[in-house]
């Protein structure tokens, strides 16, 4: 395997890793007005389970954004420029989200409790959204020109498969953030779980095989039927557990699917890393083969970046284990205190 290879897949695995963990805090986002309607209480302990880990879960995009732009600076030009309002629109709704998170609990009033759900609400289904449409679009290709650069507008990403690629995200990232909830919490909360994974279960598993058998057919290769098989039977394995009530095996369902999705998608555009729908001649390729631009860095840039990641990366995820050891309890409402936050007034003041 050379470098430039060795860092595609590290990329991939960074992605896999947040998908699969920040996908369970965009579901819990975006399930917390609906299992805390009208019971703040409720509301908490939703919130509650995400809470020591989400901020930790969101380093893996910061890294591999980060190997992406230092392994592959040619294709993080060419996406950051070409898909800038739909990169911008999820860094909006993520920082939205992180300081509605933060400030959600310093201030003890309903208006403003209100307008920081609306924040972690926006901020958890416009990723959520926008990820899918991202990753469909590498994937099936774009128009990219001979000078790198991305042509056409906003709406041109809004194709048919780049929607389901979308719905896909969306409704694989809610269900597996009820997994999540009904891992995490018990009584009346686990309940209202339960009820939206039976809801969700069957369209999603409708909208993932979908987008995941129009991947392999129209972009696929020999060997990625794997990994849609291994999310079909992460599905399966989710269902037919949460209806057992068994939080731990459903919610690893879901991360298998999640997982192989990921796989699938990395897997069905290698070795391009940003395919041209004008010219094959002006993708941009892992190494540069078939008379390709290759998009790597220099091979003294990726030496150095190999040790530094073999040294680092283990120590990261050994640290994020123990912080789900720690924190791996249930929750109940019970365990939700009263509010401590200053009241408007003296926060106005």
């Amino acid at each position: 395997m050379s470098l430039p290879e060795f860092w595609f897949l590290l990329i991939a695995v960074l992605f896999t890793g947040y998908f699969v963990l920040e996908g369970f805090d965009f579901g819990v986002g975006m399930l917390m007005p609906i299992i805390g309607r009208g019971d703040e209480k409720k509301k908490r302990t939703v919130l509650n389970t995400i809470g020591p880990v989400w901020d930790g879960n969101e380093v893996w995009l910061l890294t591999g954004g980060g190997a992406m732009f230092a392994a592959f600076p040619e294709w993080y030009a060419s996406l950051f420029s070409g898909f800038y309002l739909a990169l911008l629109l999820i860094l909006v709704g993520l920082i939205a989200r992180a300081c509605a998170i933060e400030w959600r609990g310093k201030i003890n009033d309903p208006r403003w409790r209100t307008w920081c759900d609306i924040g972690i609400g926006l901020g958890s289904w416009i990723p959520a959204l926008a990820w899918g449409l991202a990753f469909a679009n590498i994937v099936h290709g774009v128009k990219l020109n001979e000078r790198k650069q991305i042509e056409g507008s906003f709406l041109d990403l809004l194709n048919p498969y780049a929607l389901l690629g979308g719905l896909t995200t969306l409704l694989l990232f809610m269900l597996h953030g009820a997994m999540f909830i009904a891992l995490k919490t018990g009584n009346e909360v686990r309940d209202d779980a339960q009820r939206i994974i039976r809801v969700l279960f069957v369209p999603t598993a409708v909208v993932v095989a979908a987008f995941g058998i129009w991947t392999q057919l129209a972009h696929g290769h020999g060997w990625t039927w794997i990994p849609l098989a291994l999310a079909v039977i992460g599905l399966l394995v989710a269902g037919f557990a949460a209806s057992q009530g068994r939080d731990g095996w459903a919610f690893t369902g879901t991360a298998l699917t999640i997982a192989a999705a990921t796989v699938l998608l990395f897997g069905s555009l290698f070795p391009n890393v940003l395919p041209s729908t004008i010219n094959d001649a002006f993708s941009l390729t892992v190494d540069g083969r078939d008379g390709t631009k290759s998009a790597s860095s220099t091979h003294y840039t990726l030496v150095v970046m190999s040790w530094v990641a073999v040294a680092l990366v283990p120590v990261v995820l050994v640290y994020q284990t123990w912080t789900y050891w720690v924190f791996r309890k249930r929750l109940t409402t019970d365990h939700i205190p009263a509010p401590i936050g200053l009241p408007m007034e003296s926060a106005k003041s």
